[in-house]
């Protein structure tokens, strides 16, 4: 068995302990169990699926980790841990990611940008603003075989384009995923889940780019 193969089960019993015990003293106690339990086999995932997406995408990717701990600064909540975990791949060129979560909330893989940068976000309403049926078709297509789309950012289509704008939807958003939420089964493999979430999602990271320039 793979360090990984465990990842997801062994993280949602170490994050249930967490939420209930959220301290800097129970976390100090427990490192070992979050090293052993989380953070080896979410390195090696990332390794993994990192050489697979380089050689699949033909760009190597900028591998993340997100940190366990929360960001306090302008937070009323100030519960020092996250108890969720996040693993980033990213193409930094072009600011296309890919994504995986682990939650009590959520199990999923997603393809996108979770928030575009400022030049991304002009190509993407220029792109989409003249003509964004193909990518809207992609997207159309991708979420009729239960794939899910975050909701825009925006209650509002941005001017200079119409409120009843045929694209009004797409340019409505400051970013764009797609997410696969996994089965139960998919759950057993990790590696084996996000390759095959990846490659039904290539289409769409491939449309992305093309909007993106």
């Amino acid at each position: 068995m793979a360090p990984q193969d465990r990842l997801i089960p062994d993280a949602l019993g170490f994050f249930d302990a967490l939420a209930a015990h959220n301290s800097r003293d129970w976390f100090a106690a427990h490192k070992d169990e979050y090293e052993a339990a989380v953070k080896r086999p979410a390195d090696a995932l990332l390794r993994e699926t990192g050489d697979w997406l380089a050689a699949e995408t033909g760009v190597a990717q900028a591998a993340k980790l997100y940190r366990i701990h929360r960001d306090l600064r302008f937070s009323k909540d100030k519960t020092p841990y996250n108890t969720h975990l996040h693993l980033q791949w990213s193409d930094p060129a072009r600011g296309i990611c890919h994504l995986f979560g682990v939650s009590r909330d959520y199990v999923c893989a997603g393809v996108g940008a979770m928030a575009f940068s400022a030049p991304a976000l002009e190509r993407w309403r220029g792109a989409v603003g003249a003509d964004g049926a193909e990518i809207a078709a992609e997207i159309a297509a991708m979420t009729g075989t239960g794939h899910r789309l975050d909701p825009p950012a925006l209650k509002r289509v941005p001017a200079p384009y119409p409120q009843d704008h045929a694209q009004g939807a797409l340019l409505r958003h400051k970013g764009i995923v797609l997410w696969h939420d996994f089965t139960d089964a998919e759950r057993n493999d990790p590696a084996a889940a996000l390759r095959a979430a990846f490659t039904r999602l290539a289409p769409f990271r491939k449309a992305l780019a093309t909007v993106l320039g």
